[in-house]
C-alpha cells in the first residue's frame, strides 16, 4: 500500500492574516523609527531582525491550522530576534503564537505547553543568575514568563471554557433529541389506545348490527325481520352513545378519566347477555365462572380483563360453532390465600368447519389490542384451537393479568 502524502496545512483564517499583516506593519514602522530593544549580540547584523519578523508574521499564519508547528518555528525566530536588536512586534506575535497553541493545538500536547514555559522560564532565570549575578537577572525570568507562561495558561482556560460549552451544546442537542423522542413514543402510544378503545367499544355493536341485518336480508319471515331491526337499533344507538363519550373525552384532555376507566368486571353479566340477545339461537349458551374470590382487583387490571372478555365475545358471535360458550375468571392462591396471585381470563367457544366462513367479517385487530393490554401489564396472553376431551375443537383465549399485592409501588 503505497505511502500516503503528508497532509498540507489549510488556507490561514481571514483574521489571521490580518493579525500578521498588523504585526508585519507595526514592525516596519518600528524598524525605521529606530524603535528596537536592545543592541545586537554576538555580532550579528541588525537587519536580521527584520527576517526575525517576516518569519514572525508566517508563523500567525500558521497558528489555527498548524499552531505547533507554528509554535516551533516561533520560538526559534524569537532568539534571533532577541539576539538581532529585538522589535516590541515580533515578541508581542510570538505571544500570540503561544496562546494559539494552547488554544488550537493537540489536546495531549497543548496541555503540556504551559508545563514546558514554566520549565523554560525556570531554566532561563538560573542561567540569568547564573551569567549576571545580580538581582535583576530575576527581572529577565519575570518577563519570559509573561511572554511564555501567561498566554500558554489563557490559552489553555479559554480552550477549556470552549470544551465545557461545546459539550453543553451536545447535551442540549441530545436533550432535545431524546425529548422529540418521547413526544413521538407517546403520541404513537396515545394511538394505539384510541384504536384499542374504539374498536372494542364499537366492533360489538357493529358485529350485531352486520349479523342481524344479513339475517333480515336473507330471511323472509316479517317476525324475524322486525326483531332483527329491533337489534341493529339497539346495537347502533349504544355504539353511537359509545362513540360520543369517547369523542367528548377526546375533546377535553384536561380529564384524568380514561375512556373506557368505568367498565369493571361486574358488568360481565351484561356482556354475555348482550351476546345472547345477537346470536338469538337456541343452540348457543353463554356461561359465566367467576372465581375470583374476594379481593379487590386494581381497576387497570379489571379494565383489561373486561375487554379481552368483551373481545372474546364478540369473535365468538361472529366465528364460534353453536355450544356453550364459557367464560372463566380464576385467581391461584398464593401461600394457600383464596383470592390472591395472577388474574386468568380464559374463554372458550365451540370451534367447527363452517366453510361459509363467520358470520360478519373480522380484520384482527381485536387479537392485537388484546395482545397489547396484556403486555402494558406484564402478563401473558394465548389465543388459538385447542381439543377437548370429547374430541371436539374449541377456540380458547386464556389471559394471565399479574396483581400487585397491597402495599407493592
Amino acid at each position: 500500500m503505497p505511502a500516503s502524502a503528508p497532509r498540507l496545512p489549510r488556507r490561514p483564517h481571514r483574521d489571521d492574516v490580518l493579525i500578521a499583516a498588523v504585526g508585519l506593519l507595526g514592525g516596519l514602522t518600528l524598524w525605521f523609527l529606530g524603535l528596537s530593544n536592545n543592541p545586537p549580540m554576538l555580532g550579528l547584523p541588525k537587519w536580521l531582525c527584520l527576517v526575525a519578523l517576516g518569519i514572525m508574521c508566517g508563523t500567525e499564519l500558521l497558528r489555527r491550522s498548524a499552531p505547533l508547528t507554528g509554535l516551533a518555528i516561533g520560538t526559534v525566530t524569537i532568539v534571533l530576534d532577541i539576539c538581532t536588536g529585538s522589535l516590541v512586534a515580533t515578541i508581542a506575535m510570538y505571544t500570540d503564537v503561544v496562546y494559539a497553541a494552547a488554544l488550537y493545538g493537540r489536546p495531549a500536547v497543548a496541555r503540556r505547553i504551559p508545563r514546558a514555559c514554566e520549565l523554560v522560564t525556570g531554566i532561563a532565570t538560573l542561567l540569568a543568575l547564573a551569567v549576571i549575578r545580580k538581582p535583576e537577572a530575576l527581572l529577565i525570568g519575570f518577563g519570559i514568563g509573561v511572554l511564555t507562561i501567561a498566554p500558554a495558561w489563557t490559552g489553555i482556560g479559554i480552550r477549556e471554557h470552549r470544551d465545557a460549552a461545546r459539550a453543553a451544546r451536545l447535551e442540549a442537542e441530545r436533550t432535545t433529541l431524546l425529548a422529540e423522542l418521547d413526544r413521538r413514543e407517546a403520541v404513537g402510544a396515545e394511538r394505539a389506545r384510541m384504536a384499542r378503545e374504539l374498536h372494542d367499544m364499537v366492533a360489538g355493536h357493529l358485529s350485531a348490527i352486520a349479523i342481524h341485518s344479513t339475517a333480515a336480508l336473507s330471511i323472509g319471515d316479517p317476525k324475524a325481520s322486525g326483531e332483527a331491526l329491533t337489534v341493529i337499533r339497539e346495537n347502533s344507538v349504544q355504539g353511537l352513545a359509545e362513540m360520543r363519550r369517547l369523542i367528548g373525552l377526546l375533546r377535553h384532555p384536561g380529564t384524568d378519566e380514561e375512556p373506557a376507566a368505568s367498565p369493571r368486571l361486574d358488568g360481565v353479566d351484561a356482556l354475555l347477555a348482550r351476546a345472547r340477545t345477537t346470536v338469538r339461537d337456541d343452540r348457543f349458551a353463554f356461561v359465566l365462572r367467576d372465581g375470583r374470590g374476594p379481593g379487590a382487583l386494581p381497576a387497570p387490571v379489571e379494565l383489561a380483563a373486561y375487554r379481552i372478555v368483551q373481545e372474546s365475545l364478540t369473535n365468538a358471535v361472529k366465528h364460534a360453532e353453536p355450544g356453550e360458550v364459557a367464560v372463566e375468571l380464576s385467581r391461584d392462591g398464593h401461600g394457600g390465600r383464596a383470592g390472591a396471585g395472577p388474574l386468568t381470563v380464559r374463554v372458550t367457544s365451540p370451534l367447527g368447519g363452517d366453510p361459509r366462513g363467520p358470520r360478519a367479517p373480522g380484520s384482527g385487530a381485536g387479537l392485537v389490542g388484546m395482545r397489547e393490554r396484556v403486555a402494558l401489564l406484564g402478563g401473558a396472553l394465548e389465543a388459538g384451537p385447542v381439543a377437548g376431551s370429547d374430541g371436539d375443537k374449541f377456540w380458547e383465549v386464556r389471559a394471565e393479568l399479574p396483581v400487585e399485592e397491597e402495599g407493592t409501588p
